[in-house]
């Protein structure tokens, strides 16, 4: 800004950043942004509805391997907070495009490479510790994605629609849910079992690697966020995102975790563990619970642009604690309902849980990413939200199966669910609201 005095530069900062708010990113980018969200939830929540597939592929079968295959996939999630710190390092200081393009290019690539795995009966033991280091790096490569894609929705929504927009990413991942839970289901239905062993269960990988080509291609001609080109232009981008963050947002940090770790709790043992327990604790066939949560899918993305429409006129404040109070409440009952091994008790409870936990990803996105100025918000995130998720996420499953097969109570995931329901609701209740007011300019 060469010699402008502190006056004329700051006058000439508002101007760009009203300059770039009113210019906005074009409604193809946020579609694209918004819905290539699928890739990561395709992935993840195949692994999990297909677990007890993949237990018998890779680990030979039976309870333990059942273990073994949500125990390796909770491991290698704890990657994910790496690749979160990793990519958002490279969103707050190169742009949140080139941090989408990155994350996804890797993402095909381990997906592709899982498809082309060899077998239990093939190669032993090994192949087992192939899935695991696959998995590995594709919860690398996932830590870059849902933070960089909420950062960016926020950034190029209008402030009074942040809330429906940044929910549309939850609704796109439960759109790759559903493909998931859908192509399981198929996969499952159309083959014996030979036939899903040997070569099947290749099927669906192959189908995830072929649409995380698509996204990259997609996200190719992205325009970058409004709110990064401001901080160029300002120069503000943070030389050190991890340092910035750590010495000025700590706080937001731990709010941002609760809100994620209420959020990873109530998909991944709401939602993505279903199938598995309605298998193993509900009495119900592999065919009936992947069905059933193809349905809950359906509920979720129904739910989210509700409730992300509700906290952009409520705020977000009262409806994380509405959820939170719920979460709180309903949980156990629906556990004990699904596992009565009825299909119409198990559809009841397994489409109430889908509904908390569309819920909260919906409110959460917007939430969390609020938190955090633009400078070093996707590194904030890393922190806060996908700390969260790996440790409410990725462990929860294998924990939730571990204390239903250690002590024999159906309602055990439930449990789980309303703990964390209940320990994050006074911080809920105490946080400030983040909805920008009505009228807010640019800044907001």
């Amino acid at each position: 800004m060469g010699g402008q005095s502190p006056y004329d530069r700051r006058v000439s900062e508002r101007g760009i950043e009203a300059e770039l708010h009113l210019k906005g990113i074009s409604h193809g980018s946020l579609g694209i942004a918004a819905f290539s969200t699928i890739v990561e939830w395709y992935d993840f929540t195949l692994y999990l509805y297909f677990a007890t597939v993949l237990s018998r592929v890779f680990y030979g079968g039976g309870s333990i391997s059942l273990l073994t295959t949500l125990g390796g996939f909770a491991i290698a999630y704890l990657m994910r907070p790496l690749g979160a710190v990793y990519f958002g390092h490279i969103g707050d200081r190169r742009g949140r495009r080139t941090m989408l393009l990155l994350s996804v290019a890797l993402m095909t690539a381990a997906m592709l490479a899982t498809a082309l795995l060899p077998t239990y009966s093939q190669v032993g033991a090994a192949a087992g510790w192939l899935l695991f280091l696959l998995r590995c790096v594709m919860g690398f490569s996932v830590g870059g994605e849902y933070t960089g894609v909420v950062a960016y929705l926020l950034e190029g929504a209008p402030p009074h629609r942040r809330g429906l927009i940044a929910s549309l990413a939850s609704a796109a991942s439960e759109i790759g849910a559903l493909l998931a839970v859908g192509i399981s289901a198929l996969t499952v239905a159309v083959m014996d079992e030979a036939d899903l062993q040997d070569w099947g269960w290749r099927i669906p990988f192959l189908f995830g690697a072929a649409l995380a080509g698509t996204v990259w291609i997609a996200r190719s001609t992205m325009e970058e966020s409004p709110e990064f080109h401001r901080q160029k232009a300002a120069g503000s981008v943070p030389d050190s995102p991890l340092k910035h963050c750590l010495g000025n947002h700590r706080a937001a940090i731990g709010r941002a975790f609760a809100i994620s770790a209420l959020g990873s709790i109530t998909y991944y043992v709401g939602i993505t563990y279903v199938p598995a327990f309605l298998t193993t604790a509900g009495s119900l066939s592999e065919k009936a619970s992947l069905w059933l949560s193809t349905a809950a899918a359906v509920v979720v993305i129904v739910v989210t642009p509700f409730i992300g429409m509700l906290s952009d006129r409520i705020g977000r404040k009262p409806v994380l604690a509405g959820l939170a109070l719920g979460n709180a409440i309903f949980p156990i009952a629906m556990f004990a309902l699904m596992a009565s091994g009825s299909h119409g008790q198990a559809l009841a409870g397994a489409f109430v849980l889908a509904a908390l936990a569309g819920g909260v990803s919906a409110v959460g996105a917007v939430a969390t990413a609020e938190q955090f100025p633009g400078e070093g918000r996707v590194t904030g995130l890393a922190l806060g939200a996908t700390g969260a998720t790996a440790i409410f996420g990725g462990l929860t499953p294998f924990v939730a199966q571990l204390l239903v097969d250690k002590t024999g109570l159906a309602v055990a995931p439930g449990v789980m669910i309303a703990i964390v329901g209940l320990s994050v609701l006074p911080l809920f209740l105490l946080m400030k609201e983040t909805r920008p007011a009505p009228g807010r300019g640019p800044s907001g």
